[in-house]
């Protein structure tokens, strides 16, 4: 499974608020829905929360992997959200997340949901992936840098 077959530019926001970590997740859960993915913005943003609060999905190095299952979905997704000055998401090196991957999969299928996971990890632990991803203009040269092999 490759990164950039979970996700579209549509998939793909930047610009969103450096906020508390609630809120920021508000604001993202807000921006799938109106995507029309899930039904509920409220119901995506309460089950991420619930994640949240067992401890943070912020795994260093200034990305974060915040992630839930809902019933209801046909297939699992993946959405990019970049936030230039950063969160504090209480990652484990203290360091803000500028970089997030929503990880959203059916509650039947908890299979695709560790393959999204490793995906999205293989791709971030590739050199210089995010660096890369940083310096992107667009979300569309975002998604083309997500495309590549990790």
């Amino acid at each position: 499974m490759r990164l950039g077959s979970l996700t579209g530019p549509e998939l793909i926001f930047l610009g969103l608020p450096a906020a508390d970590r609630s809120t920021f997740l508000h604001a993202f859960a807000e921006k799938v829905a109106e995507r029309g993915l899930v039904r509920d913005a409220e119901e995506l943003y309460g089950r991420l929360w619930e994640r949240e609060l067992l401890g943070s999905t912020g795994v260093g190095s200034g990305v974060a992997i915040p992630h839930c299952k809902l019933k209801g979905l046909r297939q699992g997704v993946v959405a990019v959200g970049v936030a230039a000055e950063g969160v504090d998401f209480g990652a484990a090196d203290g360091r803000p997340v500028r970089v997030f991957f929503l990880v959203v999969s059916p509650v039947e299928s908890p299979a695709e949901h560790l393959q999204m996971l490793a995906a999205i990890s293989r791709w971030v632990k590739a050199d210089r992936h995010l660096d890369q991803l940083l310096a992107q203009p667009d979300r569309e040269a975002i998604y083309r840098l997500l495309r590549q092999e990790p």
